[in-house]
């Protein structure tokens, strides 16, 4: 009895491998096809199927959607086939070929379905390129710029909320980046040099998050070097601006020690943003 279910149990095996070789044959035998004869559906669809497939190898799919794009383009599967170039490309990383694909389809499908879409994946191109910059900060400048067009001119689309969160991140990363190279330089007594770095956070990026640390660090270089009509000034505007900040405690205490308060004093160039931000002179 024993004997029978074993054996049976094999013939049951040896047909389950046999129908997997036999499925596997008339897949290869598919993929054997010549594209050429294909449709440009058919052959979209390919790809589409080889994007998911995760044992697929990185290329196969973007080569499909190639495929359809010079065998037939003229075609509306062409259109759709070069949006999901730069899609794949970007998927995998490669963010300069996949600029050059979203900025193709925005060259020759201008108001099209996927514009808006193109401009995005341009745009994530350059973004998701920051952290690995470093220090050079010229990919960040281009996210900015590549973002602005999705927010302006494409703002009832459903990219225009992530591109502004985007954007706002990004401009972030702009502040951060100078206010790490200004510490650097504080915390080695070059007090011109680090005061350069928290002047453009103070200046260029006013609605970052790093805009009241950077005054604080104004009032400390200043101080240092005995510039006690700047240090006052920094000090008016961080208190006016961001009186709940522990920065602001911290620069209070600094002015009090030697006797001052946070005030506007002088004419230096705080005095002049302190006038534009609190009163509205703008000449």
């Amino acid at each position: 009895m024993a004997g029978r279910q074993s054996g049976k149990a094999l013939r049951m095996l040896c047909g389950a491998v046999l129908l997997g070789t036999l499925a596997a044959c008339a897949a290869q035998k598919t993929n054997d096809v010549p594209l050429e004869t294909l449709s440009a559906e058919d052959i979209f669809k390919r790809g589409e199927f080889l994007l998911e497939d995760k044992s697929a190898k990185k290329g196969q799919a973007l080569e499909y959607f190639q495929t359809v794009e010079r065998l037939y383009p003229y075609s509306a599967w062409a259109k759709r086939a070069l949006i999901m170039q730069a899609f794949t490309l970007h998927k995998f990383k490669k963010y300069e070929e996949a600029r050059t694909a979203a900025q193709r389809y925005l060259d020759y499908y201008p108001g099209e379905e996927d514009t808006a879409y193109a401009a995005y994946l341009l745009a994530l191109s350059y973004y998701d390129q920051i952290d690995e910059v470093g220090r050079d900060q010229g990919l960040t400048y281009q996210a900015l710029q590549a973002l602005r067009v999705v927010i302006e001119q494409y703002p009832d689309s459903e990219y225009a909320k992530s591109a502004q969160l985007k954007f706002e991140m990004a401009f972030d990363h702009l502040a951060s980046k100078d206010m790490e190279i200004g510490r650097y330089y504080l915390k080695r007594g070059n007090y011109a040099a680090a005061i350069n770095r928290f002047r453009a956070v103070v200046q260029d990026f006013q609605t970052s998050s790093h805009t009241a640390e950077a005054l604080h660090r104004l009032v400390e270089a200043y101080l240092a070097l005995g510039l006690t009509d700047e240090a006052q000034t920094a000090g008016a505007i961080l208190g006016y601006n961001y009186q709940s900040s522990p920065f602001y405690e911290d620069s209070f205490k600094l002015l009090k020690d030697k006797g001052l308060e946070p005030k506007p004093k002088g004419s230096n160039w705080l005095a002049q943003v302190y006038r534009q931000m609190i009163k509205g002179q703008w000449l």
